[in-house]
């Protein structure tokens, strides 16, 4: 028979994109939804869509029967109640781990290090954050520790920031340019010369899914760092420029501007509290990961951002590229 994974958080970006990898690979892949019927006349997966909440530890435990798999890619939207959310729905998910013998994949970030782990972060560097969406990440990532030594399997993928079809609403696709419409510049968030971690999402589902292919040979708890794109931002406009075949003018980002408005916009709060991921140098170092699949899914920058950009409306389809 197939195997089974729960796909928690299936219409965002990493859990979308994941569950699409595994279908490739020959899983079958069961959507956890408040409103399936909805989810599944947006989505463009052939998912078996169930009713159920991720806060609800029942709905988890019922959409879990069977799952070889939970991937919990359930996010708070727009950074909101981090603090109400997050844990509570990471427990449902443990609990329906462990009642089912699967392993929990959590995509991880960067939120969990401080400046005293730059600029290279392996899966041993010291996890001291300085922001509350870090504590709590931190928080999550030892419960699942906690989990796996009380007989719960757990593998945390981590990577930079996302960017690809499905990631309109990450710094790229909302920060950087905006979806839908042509790119005439970009808006980017620190210095020109210091190198920032990005996760081609296609890339990195491709990651997560060879790696639960070959999830009864890794340790109950393992992890592993995605190194993806470590590009300082002039290199990362040389690639946009390719794509787009025009020079971009880049506008900073107005830092400035968002203490004013901050403390009437919970959103904007949480994202100020993330320019220090900017000033400095952040790279990921995946020679663990490298080691276990002997290679690193990898697809070129400037295909990527073609890729991307033509997802997101920002150029024409290829179709229409080669009718004309």
């Amino acid at each position: 028979m197939q195997a089974l994974a729960l796909v928690i958080g299936a219409t965002g970006a990493f859990g979308g994109e994941t569950a699409q990898a595994l279908l490739r690979c020959g899983w079958r892949v069961r959507a956890l939804h408040r409103d399936p019927d909805r989810a599944r006349a947006a989505s463009d997966l052939a998912l078996d869509w169930v009713k159920g909440d991720a806060m609800a530890g029942d709905d988890v435990r019922r959409a879990a029967e069977g799952a070889r798999v939970i991937v919990h890619a359930a996010n708070p939207p727009g950074y909101r109640n981090w603090k109400g959310l997050a844990l509570p729905m990471l427990e449902s998910a443990i609990a329906a781990a462990r009642a089912e013998g699967a392993r929990i994949l959590l995509p991880g970030n960067v939120y969990n290090y401080g400046p005293d782990a730059f600029p290279r972060l392996s899966e041993a560097s010291p996890q001291h954050p300085l922001t509350r969406k870090g504590a709590i990440r931190v928080a999550m990532e030892q419960r699942l520790a906690q989990a796996a030594q009380e007989g719960a399997k757990v593998l945390i993928l981590r990577a930079g920031d996302f960017f690809g079809a499905r990631g309109a609403a990450s710094w790229m696709g909302s920060v950087m340019f905006q979806a839908g419409k042509p790119v005439r510049s970009l808006s980017y968030p620190g210095p020109l010369g210091v190198r920032h971690a990005w996760a081609y999402l296609p890339d990195l589902a491709e990651t997560a899914a060879r790696l639960l292919m070959m999830e009864a040979e890794l340790a109950a708890h393992a992890s592993f760092h995605f190194a993806g794109h470590a590009l300082t931002g002039r290199e990362l406009r040389a690639g946009f420029e390719a794509a787009v075949g025009h020079r971009l003018p880049i506008r900073p980002f107005p830092w400035f501007a968002l203490p004013a408005v901050a403390p009437f916009n919970e959103t904007l709060r949480e994202l100020l509290e993330m320019r220090y991921l900017w000033r400095d140098e952040v790279v990921l170092d995946n020679a663990r990961l490298v080691a276990t699949l002997g290679a690193e899914p990898h697809t070129p920058i400037e295909i990527a951002l073609d890729e991307t950009l033509r997802a997101l409306g920002c150029l024409p389809p290829v179709e229409l590229v080669r009718a004309a």
